[in-house]
């Protein structure tokens, strides 16, 4: 049986991509009576060797049914690099969603992983749901971030939150991350009700997430660095790292530490001092959590 994709969500995204693709890029030259940015519909199709009336279809929702072939010769064709054409694949031949959704069990993170990270007192760590929903954290996760409290939403707060324009100093690119990396963790599934309140609520208070998303770029950046100025400790420059939990449904373990020898790593040691979970002496386990209830 051969799997359908969602033709809307599959037409959304040729088309925001297409638009940021630069003839000279794809080896077009401009003739200079271009109207539309990016690519022509006819141009994509040559490229990708079909018919422009069959990728007119795909752009348009009207075609069910693309082959993988088919889609990665269009991927080709848009430049996409391996995990935006792997998301195009997925757009492409994921079942689509029933009508009636059943309501998922509120996400909530394992007493194992809970335990292991409340046992790191120098290393900030936090986990985070499908939707990055924050669902347990470590005392010194909670005191280099307010977004990192069990209960919080990480992309809620990249954009609304006052506190952490201030507290990252690379907040223009920390925002640019974490919108492809929402795509990638959220998947195929772009009518999950999370999702679409997420994006709602984002679209309708925020203008750079709005910019940001109608790119449709997806990108999954595991490691990394985040530039920090803590009000309580100045500057840190933290590596974290990502990690999906196997057997969890998505949930990923986020995980930061300095350099060592570091000015960055004795201003964790201060900070971590100053929470009350000295870097000395016998490690205080423990971390709060947090249910997040998922929508039905």
């Amino acid at each position: 049986m051969t799997a359908v994709g969602d033709p809307g969500a599959l037409a959304g995204y040729l088309r925001a991509r297409r638009e940021l693709v630069q003839p000279a890029d794809a080896g077009i030259a401009d003739d200079g009576k271009r109207r539309v940015p990016g690519l022509r519909r006819e141009e994509v199709a040559f490229l990708a060797g079909v018919s422009s009336d069959y990728y007119v279809r795909l752009e348009q929702g009207r075609d069910r049914n693309p082959s993988e072939q088919v889609l990665i010769a269009i991927a080709a064709a848009l430049r996409l690099d391996e995990e935006a054409t792997a998301y195009l694949i997925r757009l492409g031949t994921a079942p689509q969603a029933a009508r009636g959704r059943r309501a998922r069990r509120p996400e909530k993170a394992g007493d194992g992983i809970r335990t292991l990270i409340g046992s790191w007192p120098l290393t900030p760590a936090y986990v985070h749901g499908r939707y990055m929903d924050v669902l347990a954290a470590n005392r010194l996760a909670r005191a280099l971030s307010p977004s990192h409290a069990p209960g919080r939403n990480a992309i809620l707060d990249a954009f609304l939150m006052p506190e952490l324009r201030e507290l990252h100093t690379d907040w223009e690119a920390m925002t640019a991350r974490v919108v492809p990396y929402l795509r990638s963790v959220a998947g195929a599934d772009v009518d999950d009700p999370r999702l679409v309140e997420l994006v709602g609520e984002l679209s309708l208070r925020s203008d750079r997430f709005r910019r940001l998303w109608a790119r449709h770029d997806v990108r999954h950046k595991s490691t990394g660095t985040s530039l920090l100025r803590h009000p309580q400790v100045g500057p840190l420059e933290l590596h974290y790292e990502k990690l999906l939990i196997p057997g969890s449904g998505g949930q990923t373990l986020v995980t930061y530490h300095a350099r060592p020898g570091s000015d960055s790593e004795d201003r964790l040691r201060l900070l971590a001092s100053l929470d009350g979970s000295a870097a000395t002496g016998p490690a205080r386990t423990g971390s709060d959590d947090a249910d997040v209830p998922a929508p039905s």
